[in-house]
């Protein structure tokens, strides 16, 4: 507790504090007292505010499609085959590799004209996607790269919610003439749900605060359409030097985080009281 208390706590109260004052290189990068007018400023950026979209559209597509392929991936996972072990062990490289890294290869792998994403789709369609470079679509290959990485997380909780759930109700369900997807409508998903919650929150808060994939593969581009909030706030940090109003950022993202993460663990433990009933019943 101590350590997250000067980790965390103490940097977040210096921001808090930063945010109702004026801090940058025309202040001489002394904190002066402005009255809010940082919070007033960033209820009228546009550009926050079209950021904080951009952010939420990622957010929600990556960890949508990450909750159907991690309980695709997990069930594979779950089943009897040889060398389990190393299968299991194998699924998780995408996920402990560095995210600098990962992007990297991504970007590559998405580059015009020398990528080979780029030379298969102009061979087949004779049409460069050019994704990267492409306001409308650059975001979809963000996506697919945040996916990629972390799916085999989402898919370890999963399986881990799949290997809690008590044999005997398979049991049951088969000899009431159960098939497999009746099985899996009445008794897995329903008893997966506080799992499947609790890797949501756990997406959402990071895909929320996305920061390193996005710089490395677009640096928010083309024209500020793959943006997000965390590298609008670095932006205005490191590179206007406008310490304030980054931190008015980052507070005001804060704030909003925390209330997706609060509702989304007052439905873990709904999911979770559901769940007991089940089992019980």
């Amino acid at each position: 507790m101590l350590m997250l208390i000067s980790v965390f706590g103490l940097p977040l109260m210096r921001y808090a504090w930063l945010s109702f004052h004026a801090d940058s290189v025309l202040t001489g990068l002394q904190p002066i007292a402005n009255g809010g007018a940082n919070w007033i400023r960033l209820m009228n950026d546009q550009r926050y505010w079209q950021d904080l979209i951009q952010t939420m559209r990622f957010a929600i597509a990556s960890v949508g499609i990450e909750l159907v392929l991690g309980v695709v991936v997990a069930l594979l996972l779950n089943q009897p085959m040889r060398k389990r072990g190393v299968i299991r062990s194998i699924s998780l490289i995408p996920w402990a590799l560095p995210t600098t890294v990962m992007a990297l290869g991504w970007r590559w792998i998405f580059n015009t004209p020398y990528g080979p994403f780029d030379q298969i789709t102009s061979t087949l369609t004779g049409v460069s996607l050019n994704i990267l470079g492409n306001p409308s679509i650059a975001w979809i290959g963000l996506v697919y790269a945040d996916v990629w990485k972390t799916t085999p997380f989402v898919a370890l909780i999963v399986l881990a919610g799949l290997q809690s759930i008590p044999g005997d109700l398979y049991e049951a369900c088969t000899l009431e003439g159960g098939s497999s997807w009746t099985c899996f409508r009445r008794i897995t998903l329903p008893l997966l749900k506080p799992y499947l919650g609790l890797a949501a929150m756990f997406r959402l808060a990071q895909a929320f605060g996305v920061f390193d994939l996005v710089q490395v593969m677009t640096g928010g581009g083309p024209a500020s359409s793959t943006e997000s909030i965390a590298l609008y706030a670095y932006w205005n940090a490191l590179r206007f030097l406008d310490f304030g109003y980054s931190a008015t950022i980052m507070i005001a993202s804060f704030i909003l985080l925390s209330t997706i993460v609060g509702f989304s663990w007052w439905l873990i433990l709904l999911l979770n009281q559901q769940r007991a009933m089940t089992v019980t019943e």
